[in-house]
């Protein structure tokens, strides 16, 4: 008789990760390989621990995976989430337990739309689009055309791509067609060249807090942890904007607040924040010249019923002996040979 495989996800009540139709999907292609996906709530750590026991991949759901999942998962080969960002996995524990940790860096799926979304934040910064939208539902389109002034341009402007991976690289190429200039700033970039081909010069991150525009996309790590700080906003221009799609916790939110406040910067254009959902009291709720989003960046109907299925084949190829394709803890051995 074939094994039988468990995945395991944590969820918490009431969140929906996919789609009806992606769901059938993806438990038919968990099917071909003899898995079965297996959704446990966070409300019992008990029950969370006691389905982790005989749980060969784990996948993210609404919760965190915490040092105390993974410890409780002696079979668990790997753990795998289906966006590029993977700071809600515990990396480091799973390392220790040489457990693989899998994310979803797909064209299809992030790379497309998060790229779409930060360049439309850029341009409804620049054009002032949500500012002057409300004007004129509220039938103050006098008012309107007087609050257009001061608006810069985007054609010939420079914009400061911060970590240069494939959303960044793709943000360059789309915000090339616009005739904006671009450098950027990663201190972990494997290939150089990859950034060139993208018609990104490479500089250092002083450089880039120069530009117009700001776009982030780091990973979230110690150092990239509140990167943008009272310092870094003292360096940009007052008529830039900064545009954040990738998590919250890259910017220090009080120190952005302030930059706002006193003109440090021209505006912000954010789908990430801090504490999510932004609570009512924040400032930024407040503000004309920011635009904020509910961390929706990697959300289209065709991308949201791909995902899971990425994640899926990865998923086979561990439980079928074979490496997955974006393994992040490259350096550890895994609990099980795979080639």
């Amino acid at each position: 008789m074939a094994k039988k495989y468990k995945i395991l996800k944590v969820m918490k009540v009431g969140s929906i990760m996919v789609g009806p139709g992606a769901a059938t999907r993806e438990n038919e292609e968990f099917a071909k390989v003899n898995a079965e996906l297996v959704e446990v709530y966070d409300t019992n750590k008990n029950d969370v621990i006691a389905a982790a026991k005989d749980a060969d991949v784990i996948l993210l759901g609404s919760v965190p995976v915490s040092r105390w999942i993974l410890e409780a998962a002696p079979k668990c080969i790997a753990v795998m989430c289906q966006s590029v960002g993977y700071d809600m996995i515990d990396v480091k524990a799973a390392t220790e337990n040489n457990i693989l940790v899998v994310n979803n860096p797909s064209f299809e799926w992030c790379i497309e739309e998060v790229s779409n979304h930060a360049l439309t934040l850029l341009l409804d910064c620049a054009k002032k689009v949500k500012l002057l939208d409300g004007m004129v539902r509220e039938g103050r389109w006098a008012e309107a055309k007087k609050a257009q002034p001061w608006m810069g341009s985007v054609y010939g402007q420079t914009l400061g791509i911060v970590g240069c991976g494939a959303i960044g690289r793709m943000v360059s190429r789309k915000a090339q067609c616009f005739g904006l200039k671009v450098i950027g700033y990663d201190p972990y970039i494997m290939h150089p060249w990859l950034a060139a081909e993208s018609g990104i010069k490479l500089t250092s991150f002083e450089e880039v807090l120069k530009c117009d525009y700001v776009s982030l996309h780091p990973d979230l790590n110690d150092t990239s942890f509140h990167m943008m700080n009272e310092k870094a906003f003292a360096q940009m221009k007052p008529s830039a904007f900064l545009i954040n799609t990738s998590r919250g916790k890259v910017v220090e939110e009080p120190a952005l607040v302030k930059a706002l406040q006193e003109k440090k910067i021209a505006g912000a254009g954010l789908d990430v924040f801090e504490t999510e959902p932004l609570p009512k009291e924040s400032p930024l709720m407040k503000m004309e010249n920011v635009v904020l989003l509910p961390h929706s960046a990697s959300y289209s109907t065709p991308a949201f019923d791909l995902a899971p299925i990425n994640i899926a084949l990865e998923v086979a190829r561990v439980l079928t002996g074979k490496l997955p394709k974006n393994v992040v803890n490259k350096s550890i051995t895994p609990r099980v040979k795979l080639v």
